[in-house]
């Protein structure tokens, strides 16, 4: 979520860290940091706000409410500590909730003689250096008390919106199968029985999709003088089907996704509102605000011995309560604890745990000393691990490297209802295409890795259709390229001993399925022919790895072969070379060597690139030439 550095300043007041500290104090304390922008005049901080802090850090005030506690002092402004009244009662307005658990409650304003306008410089500034685009002074007042304190809002065309000389009548309600909404964007979704929808309760027709977006149906436009503002609370659930089921998601859908509390719709309501009012001009003639179950957050009692035994560190009980009081949780001291009451805003706590979590964040996980555990006594060894590293081990010695890839594919035999991206359509059934991949991918790039060829495998799961549903397997997949421009008959004929080998390993004969230089075994089968293990091999030790960078531009290979006495070793030959190729050659590979008649012949492949630039054939013909000329002046002859 991106939020201003000036508006979190807003809140919290003089002392305001600069954003340097802010990242280290969220980083190590709260939540990541994605990365901070200058967007005009105005730092621009993108933190990572996780689905458990969702319901009151999802905007600026809660994430400024959250820094105001690690650094000790209350906010200099809380708009959520002030009283929101939804007063007076407006006796024209009036709303049908079909189902009060899937709609917990449902709060109108109607504002008479509104201006439509351009919205003044510092709110189109604001919206615009969050990324949204400014519509109207109405619109843009709803999504600027959105990312002030998290609660979505829509606003309607008193006017336009049917109603009589009684009033207005909203509803709340599932839609029915193949119902129709077109939504502010112009875009028509046709809804099922999962979506929940926001109705004229006159004629029942959709206004709107609950939660995810609002409908065209009585759109603000510049005529507009008379209006009706909605901030409602929707289920988290429901609008998590309602927005997977039309696939449309939405900054309203995620915040609501996430179990937003009731009493923050009154909050909302009065301060879009008193913004409205503020830019529009205007009256208030009243509110509605139908709240049939009124929530508040349970306490939970925690135990001083519980919360030290759980962080593993020994927190003095005046520390915990300065935290607690910091966080805005009111408390009450018991003999060994605390009856801890979250405020309103906080729905993720309902447990001794959750309180326990905040008071080890705010005093600092840098305090716990590491204590290595007690070794637990193995009572059951997982035998698809057990031979799966046996036969990494054969594979591995054998010269394969193994690779690991995704399980989604373009297209396949079981597809996702909702897809992860447009290329990541399906559950894989076979890892045979996506070996395919990694030997067509890798290959041409065997010169820059020092291969001659390119030995691959993977354990992974795939999925087929069965009796029942969808069957889970673990396959083995081998891979062989041996020479460049693709499948070779003696690829085959490299993997059919593998086969031979892991057949001897194992004493059982492997049936696997061989086509084109690609191996292929369903593992579950094989593994329940195997006798059940009895104890894991011994730990061997892990092997030294060395990492080096690599360059984001392309290489370029040159081949050069010469005959030199007896006597002259490829070392002494690639000294030479490497002395005078310079540093744009990344390396040198000998690839033949034969004798004839007193003389060697010795062929290299050299691989250039550079860190800096893409290299150009001429650049690189000039370095052959320099080298070709100093090998000749050995005496060397270079064919």
């Amino acid at each position: 979520m991106k939020l201003l550095h000036f508006w979190i300043k807003d809140y919290v007041g003089d002392g305001m860290p600069s954003t340097l500290d802010i990242e280290k104090l969220f980083t190590f304390h709260a939540f990541e940091i994605e990365g901070v922008e200058l967007v005009g005049n105005e730092e621009v901080i993108d933190v990572k706000v996780l689905p458990d802090r969702s319901s009151d850090c999802y905007c600026h005030r809660g994430v400024a409410h959250e820094l105001a506690a690690l650094i000790g002092k209350p906010l200099a402004k809380d708009p959520l500590r002030e009283p929101a009244v939804l007063q007076p009662r407006a006796a024209q307005l009036r709303v049908t909730i079909e189902n009060a658990e899937n709609c917990k409650r449902f709060s109108l304003a109607l504002l008479r003689g509104v201006e439509i306008k351009e919205s003044p410089e510092w709110l189109k500034n604001t919206l615009e250096a969050l990324g949204q685009r400014s519509i109207n002074n109405v619109v843009d007042a709803t999504n600027f008390v959105m990312l002030m304190l998290g609660q979505p809002l829509h606003a309607y065309d008193a006017d336009k919106f049917p109603h009589d000389e009684s009033g207005w009548h909203f509803g709340v309600r599932m839609a029915r199968e193949g119902e129709e909404v077109t939504t502010l964007s112009n875009e028509k979704f046709t809804c099922t029985t999962k979506v929940q929808l926001i109705t004229e309760g006159k004629g029942d027709v959709p206004v709107g999709i609950a939660g995810v977006k609002g409908g065209k149906y009585a759109e603000i436009d510049k005529n507009t003088k008379n209006i009706i503002i909605e901030a409602a609370n929707f289920d988290s659930v429901i609008t998590r089907r309602s927005s997977q089921s039309l696939k449309l998601q939405t900054d309203a859908s995620k915040r609501f996704e996430n179990e937003l509390p009731p009493e923050l719709t009154a909050y909302g309501l009065v301060e879009c509102v008193r913004r409205i009012l503020e830019i529009g001009g205007g009256t208030c003639e009243g509110y509605l605000d139908e709240y049939p179950n009124p929530q508040s957050n349970t306490s939970v009692t925690i135990q001083h011995a519980h919360l030290t035994s759980l962080l593993g560190v020994l927190i003095p009980k005046e520390n915990v309560e300065s935290i607690l009081t910091r966080l805005g949780f009111t408390y009450e001291t018991l003999d060994d604890g605390w009856s801890v009451t979250a405020p309103f805003e906080r729905t993720d706590v309902s447990i001794a745990e959750d309180v326990i979590a905040d008071v080890g964040r705010i005093f600092g996980y840098e305090h716990v000393t590491s204590v290595v555990p007690l070794t637990v006594p193995l009572s059951e060894l997982n035998t698809r691990h057990y031979y799966s590293e046996h036969i990494r081990d054969v594979l591995v010695a054998e010269g394969f490297s193994e690779v690991i890839t995704s399980s989604f594919r373009n297209k396949d035999e079981i597809q996702l209802q909702n897809a992860l991206a447009s290329d990541k359509g399906c559950l894989r059934s076979s890892l045979r295409e996506n070996i395919k991949e990694v030997l067509d991918r890798n290959m041409p790039n065997s010169d820059l890795l020092k291969l001659r060829s390119v030995h691959v495998f993977e354990i992974g799961t795939v999925f087929r259709k069965g009796e029942g549903g969808v069957k889970e397997y673990t396959e083995l997949a081998l891979g062989v390229r041996l020479k460049q421009g693709g499948y070779n008959s003696k690829d085959d004929a490299r993997l059919t001993e593998i086969q031979s080998i892991l057949q001897t390993k194992f004493g059982i004969p492997l049936t696997a399925v061989l086509d084109k230089g690609i191996l292929t075994l369903n593992l579950t089968d094989l593994i329940a022919q195997l006798p059940k293990p009895t104890e894991y091999a011994p730990f061997r030790g892990a092997a030294e790895k060395t990492h080096a960078p690599y360059s984001l531009y392309p290489f370029v290979s040159r081949d050069i072969a010469l005959w030199t006495p007896e006597g002259v070793s490829a070392a002494d030959l690639i000294t030479s070379i490497q002395s005078e190729a310079g540093e744009l050659l990344l390396h040198t590979t000998l690839f033949d060597e034969f004798h004839k008649e007193g003389k060697v012949s010795y062929a290299f492949r050299l691989v250039f690139q550079s860190f800096e630039r893409t290299l150009t054939d001429d650049e690189v013909g000039n370095i052959m030439e320099k080298i070709t000329k100093a090998l000749t002046e050995k005496g060397y002859i270079v064919r």
